[in-house]
């Protein structure tokens, strides 16, 4: 793990603290997994904290993990991933979040954090149904 990569974990589990189910890198990117219901409260922070300042939201999409739980991984189906981007600190930052309920999948809209979602978000909707 890089200094900058170690410095970008370290930053957002002091900011989030017991908001952060997962933290994790691999292949030179960082993952943050949050509850659903933890959701809006995180991106603002995300958004907002001096030491982390994800200014730009690039993408969201949704995601079917059904495969998953052929090889034995036992999460919910459906999840929205977010991928942010800090000009300031020069730092990218996947975040995802898992629908809590499969048949109706429902994940808070982060339109009034960036409104760049907008399209992304129909997009899951029409897609995945998310």
């Amino acid at each position: 793990m890089t200094l900058r990569i170690a410095a970008l974990v370290e930053s957002v589990q002091a900011a989030l603290g017991d908001k952060v189910v997962t933290l994790k890198e691999a292949l030179g990117e960082v993952t943050l997994t949050v509850n659903a219901g933890d959701l809006l409260e995180v991106m603002t922070a995300l958004r907002d904290r001096a030491e982390l300042r994800f200014e730009q939201l690039t993408d969201v999409c949704g995601v079917d993990y059904s495969t998953y739980r052929d090889s034995g991984n036992n999460c919910p189906r459906f999840a929205v991933v977010y991928h942010l981007l800090s000009y300031a600190n020069n730092w990218r930052l996947r975040v995802r979040t898992h629908a809590t309920d499969d048949e109706l999948p429902v994940v808070a809209s982060v339109i009034n954090i960036w409104p760049s979602a907008n399209w992304f978000e129909r997009e899951a909707f029409d897609l995945f149904g998310i």
